[in-house]
């Protein structure tokens, strides 16, 4: 039986790295966004990707879909963009000389959708998609239908540009497993992406899954992973320690986080965690893997004070002492 396991395993892990490989196609540099990303298409979460225009933000989630081949659509969020226009809508058609409603599936019936820009659309068109994300279906009229399976929501959003946008509520930023920052390339990294895009054409990933069973069968695999009791304290010490109201809070948190994470923030630690596990080779969750998936898992869940806000703190610095409060007793 261990051998099997460990057969899966390595099976799986070796499944990653083809789709990293072929990622890094078209991707240059950005390996650790294109890791957390792969972890959490299989821990079967949401992906909110947060970063400067021109980083290759919406090429990575193309690339993401070639090289997985899981069907894609795109979603381009604007302040004029409609309910409907993400879910789909009744339209009237003719059936035997009647009239008759019938059901137009908007783009949010596939497996990959990228809401790209998902904060300049009004509230209203970005509630639309919180039950797509929660409960997998959408309901249009009163009638429920069921989305594709796996679907994955990957959202971006610019920084910079503030005006002309809507923050995402607190329901919806909880909804993504993880928020991940790309960061401004290296040198190296840009002469690269210069040779590529400037002097040749860049190379398209190629297909490494096969049937969707199979992928499907590889989610349920990672959740399989074992985790200690005394591990998954950790985890739920981390999370505690970003309550301000806790007395077991740590001093950062007291001062400057109004509103700790989330449950689901430790559920989205636990099971990056166990993906980090497989792909170190164990067949366990080590506190290893809850310092490198902690601070993905959180920063989109806390909501700092004005006082923080105003000091520059951020959610990693909250998260970071939490982590060292946990692990090393700090």
């Amino acid at each position: 039986m261990t051998t099997d396991i460990a057969a899966r395993a390595q099976e799986f892990t070796d499944l990653f790295a083809r789709l990293e490989a072929e990622i890094g196609k078209a991707i240059v540099g950005q390996s650790d966004i294109v890791r957390r990303l792969l972890t959490a298409l299989f821990a079967n979460g949401h992906v909110l990707l947060e970063g400067a225009p021109g980083l290759g933000k919406t090429l990575l989630v193309r690339s993401l879909g070639t090289a997985t081949g899981l069907e894609f659509s795109r979603i381009q969020f604007t302040p004029d963009l409609m309910p409907a226009d993400i879910v789909g809508t009744n339209l009237i058609a003719e059936d035997s000389g009647k009239k008759v409603f019938q059901f137009q599936k908007g783009p949010v019936f596939t497996n990959i959708l990228l809401a790209d820009e998902i904060n300049r659309a009004t509230p209203k068109t970005q509630s639309a998609l919180l039950e797509a994300m929660q409960e997998r279906h959408a309901t249009i009229s009163g009638t429920s239908h069921v989305l594709p399976n796996p679907f994955f929501v990957l959202a971006t959003q610019n920084p910079l540009e503030m005006e002309g946008t809507y923050p995402l509520p607190e329901a919806q930023l909880d909804r993504f497993l993880v928020k991940l920052l790309v960061e401004y390339p290296s040198a190296s990294e840009l002469h690269e992406i210069l040779d590529r895009t400037t002097a040749g054409s860049n190379a398209e990933p190629d297909r490494v899954l096969g049937a969707i069973e199979g992928f499907l069968s590889f989610q349920q695999f990672v959740r399989e992973v074992p985790v200690a009791r005394e591990v998954q304290e950790k985890v739920v010490q981390v999370v505690m320690a970003t309550h301000p109201s806790r007395p077991d809070s740590i001093p950062l948190a007291s001062k400057y986080v109004r509103y700790g994470a989330s449950p689901r923030g430790a559920q989205a630690i636990l099971l990056c965690a166990k993906i980090e596990a497989l792909l170190a080779g164990r067949l366990h969750v080590a506190s290893d893997d809850i310092r490198a998936v902690a601070a993905p898992a959180l920063r989109h869940r806390l909501i700092l004070n004005f006082e923080g806000e105003a000091e520059g703190v951020t959610a990693d610095h909250i998260i970071n002492e939490s982590v060292a409060r946990a692990m090393d007793g700090k």
